[in-house]
């Protein structure tokens, strides 16, 4: 299973729930889609909305990266190495931006 998060300003908001409406209606491969959360949270430095995918089968990551609208994508397995999954082992569409990862823990 794989965690994109797609990040965006508060000035950003609308152009966030466009394409949050495109994926929920267009992305059939996709196993959950989560509100838009509009703050910062957990080791996220950015407002973001959450999809789960289960793997790339139908081009769900090349989907992203051509209807982003220069929003930033992190897209990380979940493997329960929370360190290793935000960091190492992600990948970005767009702008990298930083990650808290101090909530993590020391693995």
């Amino acid at each position: 299973m794989y965690h994109a998060h797609i990040y965006f300003d508060l000035s950003q908001q609308s152009l966030a729930e466009q394409i949050h409406q495109q994926i929920r209606l267009s992305r059939a491969d996709t196993t959950a889609i989560f509100p838009l959360v509009k703050k910062k949270v957990g080791p996220h430095v950015k407002p973001m909305f959450e999809v789960h995918f289960n793997d790339n089968q139908f081009g769900f990551i090349e989907w992203l990266e051509q209807h982003r609208a220069g929003l930033s994508v992190l897209i990380h397995p979940v493997t329960g190495n929370h360190l290793a999954d935000h960091t190492r082992d992600a990948i970005w569409l767009g702008e990298r931006l930083s990650v808290r990862t101090e909530i993590f823990g020391q693995h």
